[in-house]
């Protein structure tokens, strides 16, 4: 007589998806985007729960990466490409390409992707409270680190523009989101006049970033590079987007101005070495011994 499952004496038949492994999904990965239809992330308190996963995930990548410049330089390689399109250089053929893997940037990628996520979910229900400022500061500052503005610039905005004015953050914490914001318009978009008409909007009141705007005005290199080092991690990140441009306006008034130089000037006032100078800013001048010939003047 057969069971109910259709083999004898009641015994099941062995199927062969019984025998596959349970599929381990990844707890960041496995919930979806709210705009797509998945709508888990609506609710609060799996808002919370997921971003107590997100900083988890975080804090992992940061002790795997142990000493404090292997962690800027996981950071630095996660980083957007360059907003100009200057061609990347080919890697020389005795140097290992750097495994994803062991930099960590799956795991930076699945926590941009999360934070993405839960974004979308505190938008999409509305919410205003303590946990969505410091889901949305946690989101700003660590995308800024790897320098991914598709990220951090839509959270500062929606930070000031939508949070702020319903569920006050503290001064402290407006202070940073809108020395951000500033930074941001005047380093990476390079626009200086929305960003003195920002830092007025908000009364920003902030040396450091005064200073910056000051010295981006006058195209002063030199003390935006003193100014580089002396402002935290964060914005240090926001500067760089805007050392290139004004280091070349640097070596550009030294083309106009001066005939030959010492090297040792040169390369301390541009904060880069003679080799980088020639090989990544293009310089064409030539190398006398200690001296740089910068121009010729012509015999008559």
């Amino acid at each position: 007589m057969r069971g109910r499952g259709g083999a004898r004496g009641g015994r099941a038949p062995s199927a062969p998806w019984s025998r596959l492994k349970p599929v381990d999904l990844d707890p960041l990965e496995s919930m979806g985007l709210p705009s797509k239809g998945d709508n888990r992330l609506l609710d609060f308190k799996t808002q919370e729960r997921y971003y107590t996963k997100i900083v988890d995930r975080y804090m992992t990548f940061c002790s795997d990466a142990g000493e404090r410049d292997e962690l800027l330089r996981r950071f630095a390689s996660h980083s957007s490409p360059p907003i100009n399109n200057t061609p990347s250089r080919p890697v020389p053929k005795n140097v290992k390409p750097s495994n994803p893997k062991q930099d960590g940037s799956k795991a930076l990628s699945d926590v941009l992707s999360a934070l993405r996520k839960l974004r979308e979910g505190i938008v999409a229900s509305k919410r205003t409270d303590d946990f969505a400022i410091q889901a949305y500061l946690f989101c700003i500052r660590s995308s800024i680190l790897v320098k991914h503005p598709e990220s951090y610039h839509p959270a500062i905005l929606h930070l000031l523009r939508r949070i702020h004015p319903v569920h006050s953050m503290t001064t402290v914490e407006l202070n940073e989101v809108t020395s951000y914001l500033v930074l941001d318009t005047a380093c990476r978009r390079n626009n200086l006049g929305e960003a003195f008409a920002l830092r007025h909007q908000y009364g920003l009141k902030d040396s450091k970033v005064n200073a910056v705007l000051d010295a981006l005005t006058h195209d002063n290199y030199v003390e935006f590079k003193r100014l580089r080092q002396r402002v935290d991690g964060h914005r240090a990140k926001l500067l760089e987007y805007a050392e290139e441009p004004v280091r070349k306006h640097l070596l550009k008034c030294f083309g106009r101005t001066y005939l030959s130089v010492d090297l040792s000037f040169l390369e301390t006032c541009a904060d880069s070495s003679w080799a980088r100078l020639t090989a990544e800013d293009g310089v064409g001048w030539e190398l006398d011994g200690s001296k740089v010939v910068i121009r010729k003047v012509k015999a008559r």
